[in-house]
């Protein structure tokens, strides 16, 4: 079988080695690159994301990343979001009072977590959408997160005229979202490179759907 080509967006984003040694682990043929064409041919696109709503934003609207996720998504091309590379999906963020607009593919706003202690960092279970596919095998492990701010409502998930998202939850003194499945778009607020088995076995989860 023919490795997967993945391209894992470099857009200046810290921490991403680790995405790609991830990844390259289960079997892909990876590319970190800021190259548009690369990132529209390749069979799956990875945006990692560390730091703040609005420096990764300003980061991914600077090499023209809106317009190759909505490119490859019209071509139902699978997307893969990470961290703050799920949030930035949503319409909008707000950060230390801070609104800044999204990439707009699902409606609703990233908002401070409702939980006394934050940053939320480490291990915690998700509530696995039902028919997952990135969660197949390991609805009940562990999976390593790391953030104060979070999707704590999902619209979609009650009114579209279209199917509906696979949406999986997590809590952290309060409900948010931990990944989400849409068609070609996926991705998870937590960080699969650091998650351990659990984290390796969802990405190649992932890779045998492109």
């Amino acid at each position: 079988m023919t490795e997967p080509k993945v391209v894992v967006l470099d857009y200046g984003s810290g921490n991403v080695h680790s995405v790609v040694n991830a990844f390259v682990a289960q079997g892909a043929d990876v590319e970190l690159t800021g190259d548009r064409a690369k990132a529209l041919a390749a069979d799956g696109l990875v945006v990692p994301g560390v730091g703040a709503y609005a420096s990764v934003m300003e980061q991914l609207l600077a090499i023209g990343a809106p317009s190759i996720i909505d490119q490859r998504l019209s071509a139902a091309k699978p997307v893969f979001g990470i961290c703050v590379g799920l949030q930035v999906l949503f319409d909008s963020g707000t950060e230390h009072g801070i609104d800044t607009e999204g990439l707009g593919q699902w409606p609703g706003v990233i908002t401070k977590l409702e939980s006394p202690t934050l940053p939320h960092i480490g291990w915690n279970t998700v509530d696995a959408a039902e028919g997952s596919a990135l969660f197949e095998g390991i609805e009940e492990e562990h999976f390593y997160f790391v953030h104060s701010y979070g999707a704590c409502d999902f619209p979609l998930e009650r009114e579209t005229a279209f199917e509906k998202p696979k949406v999986t939850w997590a809590e952290y003194g309060s409900r948010f979202v931990a990944a989400v499945e849409n068609g070609p778009l996926s991705a998870t607020q937590f960080h699969p490179e650091k998650s351990g088995e659990a984290g390796l076995r969802l990405i190649s989860n992932w890779l045998k759907t492109l």
